[in-house]
């Protein structure tokens, strides 16, 4: 069996497998079979790296007949980047969600939802079809909005339920543009498509498409369900769905506008998607300056960090004579995806284990904790390098690639953003740093088992390591590129 077709279907068989287990074998048959999907996930990226993408008709039957899946450098870096998300946040969830600590339901429930959710990002980094993608999409936003509702409070209910309502309305705007396509053109292969003769209604579909897509990954202005729905829900779903969720949709984007209808980019289009990313990482960063809990400064973080992966619309291209290196932009967005998934999975992952030792995440009570949990303190200052944009962090090669880039185009706006964004995440994180490394603790914090404290530190250090060992996964992004990666839109 592949390595492809492991990571695919082994999510979901186990997430099957652990509804019908007893409580006691639960979690070591999930921490079993996520060790098994980290394993095909390296044995996949090795395999493209070698090989080149790696195609597989399902049934044999190539598009428009049958249903083609492809591993490109950019699936493999991002199912790489979810498998080593996913099995830290199953490590750390095995100590957090207890049944005896949260409760059965919780304790239950969280571990198919953490599944159904793996499969669901699998599947849509591997399809090459738009209802397929849209399949994909639905059950990831159905898992994801059942993780938010998981402790079942009056708050998490009200975050889930306006989260359902943005998911439910970007689908419909979705699966519109779908129609539209298939209606046109007869096919939904983006392969196909890319090929196609141009028709009327394909700027409509491509706008409906986006703009429901816009709306699932709470691009500013749809943003407004994304930080009460993180900051609500137990903090191993957090990390997944701010560290995870949000990059489905926005590889959907990728692939339809950078390899399906790159035909139908307009300045004006390409100025919009940009601007509204832009605006995201202001306004999400004042908003997470003015906080006061540790989870709802990271998720309000997680709203300016997604304005950046946007500037990849103006920026792709550039000026290809002025830049050292092809398609920067364009990789320096998904740089910005992969480093901020590790250390935003990193940042939940430790305020899970201070709400454990002190039932807290106010900033207040947070005050000379890293005395008594120095390695969670340390994990925390990691994952706010890369969250700046500091050296030599992986988020530092993307910012470093996307104000380059701008600068080559002479779109040097972009390139204000950049920096002020980063000075105000400096900001908002100097806050909890601060009070975190303060003298004195305020609190007292019963004891935490040093594996689950190890967990945020490994993913922290990953984070950085991406910038430090940036070749590697730099020509692994370039496998499989899309032309106007280096052409631009």
């Amino acid at each position: 069996m592949s390595a492809l077709v492991i990571v695919l279907t082994l999510p979901l068989m186990t997430a099957l497998t652990v509804l019908l287990l007893p409580a006691r074998a639960r979690v070591p048959v999930v921490l079993a079979s996520s060790a098994l999907i980290v394993l095909a996930a390296g044995a996949l990226v090795l395999a493209v790296w070698h090989g080149g993408p790696v195609t597989l008709a399902v049934g044999g039957w190539a598009p428009p007949l049958g249903i083609a899946l492809r591993a490109d450098g950019l699936a493999a870096a991002l199912i790489m980047m979810s498998a080593l998300v996913m099995g830290a946040v199953a490590l750390a969830a095995q100590f957090e969600l207890t049944p005896d600590r949260v409760g059965v339901r919780m304790g239950f429930g969280f571990w198919p939802l953490m599944l159904l959710l793996w499969g669901a990002l699998n599947a849509v980094y591997l399809s090459r079809d738009l209802f397929n993608l849209y399949v994909g999409i639905e059950l990831l936003s159905l898992a994801a909005v059942a993780l938010v509702a998981l402790s079942g409070s009056a708050q998490a209910l009200a975050a889930a339920l306006r989260y359902m309502i943005f998911a439910l309305a970007g689908s419909l705007l979705y699966l519109a543009g779908v129609v539209l396509a298939y209606g046109a053109h007869g096919t939904l292969d983006i392969g196909l498509l890319a090929v196609r003769v141009p028709a009327h209604t394909d700027a409509l579909a491509l706008a409906l498409m986006t703009a429901g897509l816009l709306a699932k990954t709470a691009l500013f202005p749809f943003h407004v369900w994304l930080p009460p729905a993180h900051a609500g829900a137990p903090a191993p779903a957090s990390a997944l769905l701010s560290a995870l969720v949000p990059k489905a949709s926005f590889l959907i984007l990728i692939r339809l506008w950078f390899e399906a209808m790159p035909d139908l980019a307009s300045g004006a289009a390409l100025l919009v998607l940009a601007a509204l990313g832009a605006i995201a990482v202001i306004w999400g960063g004042v908003l997470a300056l003015v906080q006061k809990r540790l989870k709802l400064i990271i998720a309000y973080s997680t709203v300016a960090q997604l304005g950046y992966l946007f500037f990849i619309f103006p920026l792709a291209g550039g000026d290809g004579s002025a830049q050292p290196w092809a398609a920067g932009a364009w990789t320096g967005a998904m740089f910005q995806a992969l480093s901020h998934g590790l250390a935003k999975a990193a940042m939940f992952l430790t305020a899970g284990i201070y709400i454990a030792a002190i039932g807290s995440d106010r900033l207040g009570d947070l005050r000379g904790l890293a005395r008594s949990l120095p390695m969670t303190g340390f994990a925390f200052a990691l994952a706010a390098i890369t969250l700046m944009g500091l050296p030599p962090s992986g988020g530092f090669t993307a910012k470093y690639l996307l104000m380059t880039s701008a600068f080559a185009a002479g779109q040097w706006p972009w390139a204000l953003v950049l920096a002020g964004g980063g000075v105000l995440a400096a900001a908002y994180l100097y806050r909890p740093i601060a009070a975190l490394f303060a003298q004195g603790a305020r609190t007292p914090a019963r004891p935490i088992p040093r594996v689950w404290q190890a967990v945020p530190l490994v993913l922290a250090a990953l984070s950085i390591l991406l910038g430090l060992l940036s070749a590697i996964p730099f020509d692994l992004l370039q496998i499989g590129r899309p032309a106007p990666a280096q052409e631009g839109l």
